[in-house]
């Protein structure tokens, strides 16, 4: 699956952007405050990443902003299903010399465009809590608050880390009030 925005490109991660991968995704305020990226990330990381098999259905995609040149990898968005609730849910990174430039945004509505034309009726989500910048970026994409935190395992810190769960209904979906599964 590829789409346009624009500025960006989204793709999936072909083998030969390893090298491009690690160096975006090699700095310990990003890697920190995703869930499941080893601290250090390294070419090594990026190649397992790219190598594990993907869900054909929900999309991850690297981001390239589009320019005169050749495309800037400068982070990644996509779709996860969580394997004990089977819930949906939404994350991204963006490159630290990329950031406060609408990437996430911009690359985060597309995504979610995307589940609506899968037929997803809500997305769920989360984020540390002790980085209210993602929390920000998701109340713009239209996430609220459930209400709940729970303790999610950060691979890069290793150990738990409270997170802030936070849930979207999308066009057309019934509204579901119950409790958002971690």
């Amino acid at each position: 699956m590829f789409a346009r925005t624009a500025r960006l490109l989204l793709r999936p991660g072909w083998a030969e952007d390893a090298p491009a991968l690690a160096r975006a995704i090699a700095d310990e305020t990003i890697v920190r405050n995703l869930a499941n990226a080893p601290w250090p990330y390294g070419l090594a990381e990026a190649e397992a990443f790219l190598s594990a098999p993907k869900d054909p259905i929900l999309p991850n995609l690297l981001l390239f902003a589009r320019t005169d040149s050749a495309p800037q990898l400068v982070g990644a968005c996509g779709l996860l299903r969580k394997r004990l609730s089977g819930s949906v849910v939404l994350g991204y990174w963006i490159a630290r010399e990329h950031w406060g430039r609408g990437f996430a945004t911009e690359a985060g509505r597309q995504i979610i465009e995307i589940a609506r034309t899968l037929g997803l009726a809500r997305l769920d989500t989360s984020y540390f809590a002790d980085n209210p910048a993602s929390g920000r970026v998701l109340e713009k994409l239209g996430f609220r608050p459930t209400g709940l935190r729970a303790a999610e395992y950060s691979c890069a810190r290793g150990r738990e880390v409270e997170s802030i769960l936070m849930r979207q209904h999308l066009a057309g979906a019934a509204a579901d009030d119950g409790a958002l599964a971690a």
